[in-house]
């Protein structure tokens, strides 16, 4: 099982957990959903997984610049939606361990959570 982080190359965040997992030396692939898109599909699984209000950065510019409409009466079906037309809506990084994801960087939790794929 390879491991996958999720997010974009820009972000501070995806870069501190990349230069974690290196210097760690955990293999991952990098996966930029700005560019290469997000299947609804895997968003559903994530979804399922840590549910939709963790996925979901109401922190994000991206967010914070919608309209007040669109930000109301926030439920699973629209808040889905609005990751997948504006995917830096989604925490970064999401990291797919196969039978789990973390979402967001924290360096202990990335430490007990690595240790298998080493």
């Amino acid at each position: 099982m390879t491991i996958t982080m999720y997010g974009i190359t820009t972000c501070d965040t995806i870069r501190k957990a990349r230069v974690w997992l290196e210097s760690h030396d955990v293999a991952y692939r990098f996966h930029d959903y700005r560019a290469e898109g997000l299947e609804a599909k895997r968003l559903d699984g994530w979804a399922g997984k840590v549910g939709w209000e963790i996925l979901l950065n109401k922190a994000s510019t991206t967010f914070r610049e919608l309209a007040d409409e669109e930000k109301q009466n926030l439920d699973e079906k629209k808040a889905k939606a609005l990751m997948l037309a504006k995917p830096t809506m989604i925490k970064r990084p999401v990291l797919d361990l196969g039978d789990r994801i973390l979402v967001g960087f924290k360096p202990d939790v990335y430490e007990q959570a690595v240790g298998s794929f080493k």
